[in-house]
């Protein structure tokens, strides 16, 4: 079973005082005490994020890593992911994240990982990457399209929700057909995908929810049915 959980926004990075997302992903792991690998290339390994997720993960019933590329653990890198139960990709610069991920073939082990029954999760660009195209500010001045590792079909919009330009940039390059269409997610929404299939989508805030969005005549978006894992 191939799982993929892509995070639009929340978890220990953003709400250090809502754990509903980030105990979402542990939960659907078959071991009772996983291991949790945190990837923090995008951010160029910054000490403070990666603080952040051991002062969380430590605290839970998990056994928490890093995996460094500026400072790596091992030469074998595929044996040290192979071993783990689930790994977790920080934010930051996607376009970073891909260059220095294919210069150590970190993305073919993430793909084995994938195929072995690892569950891979992350948010933002560490959710964008998984798809075959994302909308990323890694370059700077603007939102704009970036080529991803495809092993989910179509494009990925984080942040939907809680940057004002995303919504009107993402409808901007659907038109223009500059990305292929896809799937928003609003910050505090994590969209779960089993085999290449949508699963389920749960959210850590009562209001926030995903979206398909296309081309039809206009660019077109389709709530989807979102599950908030909290009490109303």
């Amino acid at each position: 079973m191939k799982q993929i959980i892509a995070l639009g926004g929340g978890g220990f990075s953003m709400e250090p005082e809502n754990p509903l997302l980030d105990k979402y992903i542990l939960s659907q792991s078959k071991e009772k005490n996983p291991k949790i690998c945190f990837i923090p290339t995008a951010s160029g390994d910054a000490d403070n994020y990666i603080a952040r997720f051991y002062n969380f993960f430590e605290s839970q019933n998990c056994r928490p890593s890093h995996l460094s590329l500026f400072n790596p653990p091992t030469r074998n890198l595929e044996d040290f992911i192979l071993e783990k139960d689930i790994i977790y990709v920080g934010g930051g610069n996607t376009k970073n994240l891909l260059a220095l991920w294919r210069e150590w073939d970190l993305d073919k082990v993430l793909r084995t990982a994938l195929n072995r029954g690892i569950i891979l999760a992350g948010i933002s660009a560490g959710a964008i990457c998984w798809f075959e195209e994302g909308v990323t500010d890694s370059y700077g001045d603007s939102l704009e399209p970036i080529q991803c590792l495809g092993f989910l079909k179509g494009s990925h919009c984080p942040h939907f929700n809680g940057e004002k330009d995303r919504r009107p940039s993402y409808h901007r390059l659907i038109e223009s057909q500059n990305i292929k269409e896809g799937i928003a997610a609003d910050d505090g929404v994590a969209i779960h995908y089993i085999d290449d299939e949508i699963f389920k989508i749960v959210s850590s805030r009562p209001k926030a929810k995903a979206y398909r969005v296309f081309l039809e005549a206009t660019v077109v978006e389709k709530q989807l049915s979102t599950e908030f894992l909290g009490k109303l």
